[in-house]
């Protein structure tokens, strides 16, 4: 407590960069320092925004997803929408899709809603199975292990587009299908998961703390909940971060090839495909999907490498701009000097009491030796 008391009062530094600080703030300030990672933060959230926002959007533009505007369609030009740019004016901002009229802003802020949500969602069964399996194998006895490995071995094993394809095929359309798409990529692809959850736990396995828990009597689950999952967390939540932007490209490919997401419901992967033989009649229909898609991806793909460089400041970021490693190499020297700053001051401290108590000791002594001196006389 004195220590971060000493710390806060120190020029240039504060309580996250004191000793005692909590791993949460050494994170946040970490990824503060990548700038990049920073910037890709708030184009992820203003994704999630447009939408979580969509319906709100729409209803100010006046649009919605589903209706047809054939009046906005050139039928003498094999369906070219009206207009320069696709019709974009003031009552669609985005212009129009060919052939039906549909609003191309109304369809891409859907879209948004569903390739998001599919791949939240395919993240969250992905990390689910991955890591109960993970634990199960590394916590195991050895048929176990080589049980739940070969399984693991399998599922990594398999193509996930030709797996996927296969089994929407088979799954009666009245099935929710955003909902069937998340569960399908989930359930395909959690290998991976699997097998870094394993090799972390077998690690951690080997730790003093998790020895002395055992040996306290604790049992397996309690072991797992109490003292391996908070040491999984970092490379979990590393590992789902950079899954995101791969189930954003998995949803689009099997829209893409027509077993995704269903019409009427946007997608971006869907309205891509329906934009391959518009592309030169109307080059903003195959454009404005695939440049958020685009966009989408990297800046998932960089906030999980800023998320992993900051869980993990040992690890090099793969990126060569815009990662902040001088202010974060400057950072971590302000830490350990405001560190060693709080020891020199504590010692210092422990020396003055030391020569207080010694003064102290020295004087009793010499008035000990005055006192019995007087009596001897």
């Amino acid at each position: 407590m004195s220590e971060a008391i000493v710390a806060s009062q120190v020029p240039g530094t504060d309580l996250a960069s004191a000793p005692g600080a909590s791993g949460a703030r050494q994170f946040w300030r970490r990824l503060r320092t990548q700038r990049a990672a920073v910037v890709a933060a708030g184009v992820v959230a203003l994704l999630v925004l447009l939408a979580l926002a969509a319906p709100l959007l729409t209803a100010i533009e006046g649009q919605d997803p589903t209706t047809y505007h054939p009046s906005l369609i050139d039928s003498a030009r094999g369906g070219v929408p009206v207009g320069s740019f696709g019709g974009v004016s003031g009552d669609h901002w985005l212009g129009v899709e060919p052939q039906t009229g549909r609003d191309l802003f109304a369809r891409l802020a859907y879209g948004a809603r569903v390739s998001l949500g599919v791949a939240l969602g395919a993240t969250v069964v992905q990390v689910l199975v991955g890591v109960v399996v993970g634990v199960a194998a590394a916590l195991g006895n050895r048929w176990i292990d080589q049980l739940l490995s070969r399984i693991t071995d399998i599922f990594v094993a398999m193509p996930l587009m030709i797996m996927s394809l296969a089994l929407l095929a088979i799954v009666p359309s009245s099935f929710p299908r955003p909902l069937l798409v998340a569960l399908v990529i989930g359930l395909i692809a959690w290998g991976n998961t699997a097998k870094i959850v394993r090799a972390q736990t077998l690690t951690l396995k080997g730790l003093d703390y998790v020895s002395a828990a055992r040996l306290s009597g604790w049992n397996t689950w309690r072991i797992a909940r109490r003292e391996l999952l908070p040491g999984l967390a970092a490379p979990v939540i590393t590992y789902a971060a950079l899954l995101v932007p791969m189930n954003i490209s998995a949803e689009a490919a099997l829209s893409f090839l027509g077993v995704g997401v269903k019409p009427p419901t946007p997608s971006w992967g869907q309205m891509l495909t329906a934009a391959n033989v518009w592309y030169q009649a109307a080059p903003q229909y195959l454009l404005l999907p695939a440049g958020a898609l685009l966009v989408t991806v990297l800046a998932l793909t960089v906030l999980g490498d800023g998320v992993r460089t900051a869980l993990d400041p040992r690890a090099a970021s793969r990126l060569r701009v815009g990662t902040g490693r001088k202010r974060e190499a400057k950072a971590d020297a302000d830490s350990k000097k405001a560190a060693t700053d709080v020891d020199s001051k504590k010692a210092a401290a422990d020396a003055d009491s030391e020569k207080a108590t010694t003064d102290v000791d020295s004087k009793k002594a010499t008035t000990d030796a005055s006192a019995e001196k007087e009596a001897k006389a």
